[in-house]
């Protein structure tokens, strides 16, 4: 199954798929609740695809939410994502939702091919970029601000404005809980003890202005 809004590119995968011997397109989605409603049906008539080729960016319910979606609902379905991210974050989730692959749109078709039939087998198939990213993480955590993601950059701009938790939570339209989690989660990743030591960090990297 293929799955991505734009049509385009989903007429163009299937066109090259479909020359394949091994490999057969069986039906396209537009977004990932579509493709869960297909995929109940197909259920229902034991005739699940083996493999999810999904894009992540798209309307109504995204490719990270459908990963986790299919993966739990069907497990021998197995997931290749395929999108134009390369944010880390971003590929931690969809591995974190059972992926079984991860693309960039820029891979080459062979690459697509292999993902399919890595996954269809049960391996995992990583973009060669995403891979070196992963290894240097796994060789060299990152450290300080580097450590942080985009949300908690995010609570530590807002800590830095002198902001309680729930001032944070009305800000970020989260509850006062997350809020109170994102704010302990900065604190033990950048090795800090007090609010106010995270606020001169927020200054010395430049995210907010120095308070005159």
């Amino acid at each position: 199954m293929i799955v991505d809004d734009h049509a385009v590119v989903r007429r163009g995968i299937r066109a090259y798929l479909e020359v394949l011997d091994d490999l057969e397109v069986a039906t396209e989605a537009g977004n990932g609740l579509e493709a869960l409603d297909l995929l109940e049906a197909m259920a229902a008539y034991g005739e699940l695809p083996d493999v999810v080729l999904i894009d992540l960016l798209m309307p109504k319910m995204d490719g990270v939410a459908a990963s986790a979606s299919i993966t739990q609902l069907y497990p021998s379905v197995k997931v290749v994502v395929l999108t134009s991210f390369g944010e880390m974050e971003r590929v931690h989730a969809a591995l974190a939702n059972g992926a079984s692959g991860y693309l960039l749109k820029d891979a080459e078709p062979g690459e697509v091919v292999a993902a399919i039939r890595a996954a269809a087998v049960g391996d995992v198939f990583l973009d060669p970029a995403v891979a070196r990213q992963l290894t240097q993480e796994i060789v060299s955590p990152p450290t300080g601000i580097g450590a942080l993601t985009g949300r908690e950059r995010d609570v530590l701009i807002l800590v830095a404005h002198g902001c309680s938790n729930q001032e944070i939570a009305d800000e970020l339209v989260i509850s006062e809980r997350t809020a109170r989690t994102h704010v302990s989660n900065v604190l033990r990743k950048l090795q800090l003890t007090s609010r106010t030591q995270a606020a001169l960090v927020a200054v010395r990297q430049g995210l907010v202005p120095p308070q005159s």
